[in-house]
C-alpha cells in the first residue's frame, strides 16, 4: 500500500520510521508521474512490510520538495534510518528501482 503524505506528517512518516522508505514526489498534471505511480504500487506490494511507500503531491506540500531541492518530478527519494540514501529523478523502470530499494534492505 502506497500512503500519501504531506510537509505536516513528513518526518512522523519518513525520517522517523522504523522501515526504511521511499517517497514518490508527483503532482496531478505531471505525465511522467502518472507513468511511474503503477510501478510505485506494484514495487510497495512486492516490499509489503519491509519498505514503507509513500507519495507526496508538490503542488501541495511545497516545503518537503523544498528541502530536498527537489526541481523536477518525479522525484523519488529513499531514506534509511531517517537519512536520505538515494534520489531518482524521472520516470524508471521496475528493473531499474528494483536494486536501489534492495539497497535498503
Amino acid at each position: 500500500m502506497v500512503k500519501d503524505i504531506s510537509d505536516q506528517n513528513f518526518e512522523s512518516e519518513v525520517l522517523k520510521s522504523t522501515l526504511p522508505v521511499l517517497v514518490d514526489l508527483w503532482a496531478p498534471w505531471c505525465g511522467p508521474c502518472r507513468m511511474v505511480s503503477p510501478v510505485i504500487d506494484k514495487l510497495a506490494e512486492k516490499y509489503e512490510g519491509k519498505v514503507k511507500f509513500c507519495k507526496l503531491n508538490v503542488d501541495e506540500n511545497q516545503q518537503t520538495a523544498a528541502k530536498y531541492s527537489v526541481m523536477s518530478i518525479p522525484t523519488l527519494l529513499f531514506f534509511k534510518n531517517g537519512e536520505r540514501a538515494d534520489t531518482v529523478v524521472g520516470a524508471v523502470s521496475e528493473q531499474a528501482l528494483k536494486p536501489k530499494i534492495d539497497a535498503l534492505l
